[in-house]
């Protein structure tokens, strides 16, 4: 395979992490975890701690590329770090945890937000397959094309929230001073553990530089860099949304729902607002699923030229074109033969077990080659914490959710002898 032209500049790398952090999780999460934790100040508090944790571990994987600036993510570090089975392991997750079936509740995501203002001209299932053949088309044949789709969608997304925000803020309807059915001192500590889960999903893509660092511009100085700035963007964002749907009615009228951005624009501003945030919606979907189509085959276009993966999935003419059409055809099937509002659960947990283990093989490199050849921001605190949290989280979701992180750890194993059999075929 001939090595991919370093044209993404610093601007677009941070627009692609932005574009996948920013999705479906970000506009639902707050009803549910409203229900299990019964204060607004709780699950204010659990976006907060999830952002911090999104930073840390931007730190820790900015810390990883600059010894590795090679594209490929959690693939390439653990295959190098640990072994060749643990990088197969971690792309086998990316394929299809970490991009097939949140590029699919994506696009029916969006689908059913579009709905709302447009109404039900054909199924959602249809419209989320034209939309992923549009930015399959997009991403597979032309890098330019693709690029440009990424920055303008994520620019115009990005003055939608900030204007909802502007208008959240200045609105009388807001209940700064409302009470919760609970205070912090009664939430379970494994109640909100779990919903750090939930909240991990709903901030997962800030690792999204990693898996095309070797199309970035001098990424020994660009990499990181997006890393860091586009978490910090993003987790500023999260939590003045969520300020304003936690405080626009009544907790009791929030709690268990999964629009929470309908219902706080509503009150906000009545119908007409409604709309728009369902567009705004709609557009950050756009967005999130453009920026997994983009990066995730890049990946398998990496494990292909290691031959882990068929031959026919290497890139060709600076965009994986055969990787694009896998992806988008995997996801397409799950549209149509998944229910993924139960899945939520299931990729937070795994995406964040395997983030761990990532974070961990920086600490384990660290202390093999020194600060100077590994130098970590804030170490060993940062990439300790993040390891700790989100380990500890997950045990509290074996204990509370059992089937999804079963579900969860048997998608791991299920790659085991996918790798056997790709190594016998060499």
């Amino acid at each position: 395979m001939s090595q991919p032209r370093r044209r993404l500049s610093l601007l677009t790398a941070s627009a692609i992490v932005v574009g996948n952090m920013i999705g479906t999780g970000a506009f639902t999460t707050s009803g549910f975890s409203l229900a299990d934790l019964r204060s607004q100040h709780a699950v204010l508090l659990a976006w907060f701690v999830g952002g911090i944790l999104a930073m840390f571990g931007a730190l820790s994987y900015g810390a990883l590329a600059r010894r590795i600036p090679e594209s490929g993510g959690e693939y390439t570090f653990l295959g190098q770090l640990v072994h060749p089975l643990a990088g197969f392991l971690a792309g086998w997750v990316s394929l299809l945890v970490g991009f097939t079936v949140p590029i699919a509740a994506a696009a029916l995501a969006m689908a059913a937000y579009l709905a709302v203002p447009f109404g039900d001209a054909i199924s959602h299932e249809w419209m989320g397959t034209l939309a992923l053949l549009a930015i399959g088309a997009l991403h597979g044949l032309n890098l330019n094309a693709g690029v440009a789709l990424q920055n303008g969608a994520v620019a115009l997304m990005l003055i939608v929230i900030v204007g909802f925000i502007a208008i959240g803020f200045g609105s009388p309807a807001i209940q700064w001073g409302a009470t919760s059915a609970g205070s912090l001192a009664e939430v379970e500590i494994s109640a909100f553990a779990v919903t750090l889960i939930w909240i991990s999903f709903a901030y997962s893509g800030w690792n999204a530089a990693v898996y095309i660092a070797s199309e970035i511009r001098e990424p020994e100085r660009n990499l990181h860099r997006s890393l860091w700035m586009a978490t910090g963007l993003v987790t500023i964002l999260y939590l003045a949304l969520n300020a304003i749907f936690l405080f626009s009615t009544d907790a009791e009228n929030l709690a268990g729902q999964p629009e929470v951005a309908a219902i706080a624009a509503a009150a906000i501003g009545g119908r007409e607002l409604s709309y728009l945030v369902s567009v705004m919606i709609s557009l950050g979907l756009l967005t999130s699923v453009s920026a997994m189509v983009m990066i995730g085959p890049r990946v398998y276009a990496r494990m292909a030229d290691d031959g882990l993966f068929p031959k026919w999935l290497v890139t060709t003419n600076d965009v994986p074109t055969a990787a694009v059409g896998l992806q988008i055809t995997l996801a397409i099937i799950v549209v149509w033969i998944a229910d993924l509002r139960e899945l939520l659960s299931y990729i937070g947990f795994t995406l964040g077990l395997s983030a761990a283990v990532t974070v961990g093989s920086l600490i384990w490199l660290r202390a093999k080659e020194g600060p100077d050849r590994v130098p970590v921001p804030g170490y060993p605190w940062i990439p300790g914490i993040f390891v700790v949290f989100v380990t500890t989280a997950a045990v509290f979701m074996v204990q509370r959710q059992p089937y999804e992180a079963g579900v969860g750890i048997l998608t791991v194993l299920a790659g085991l002898p996918f790798y056997w059999a790709m190594r016998r075929s060499r």
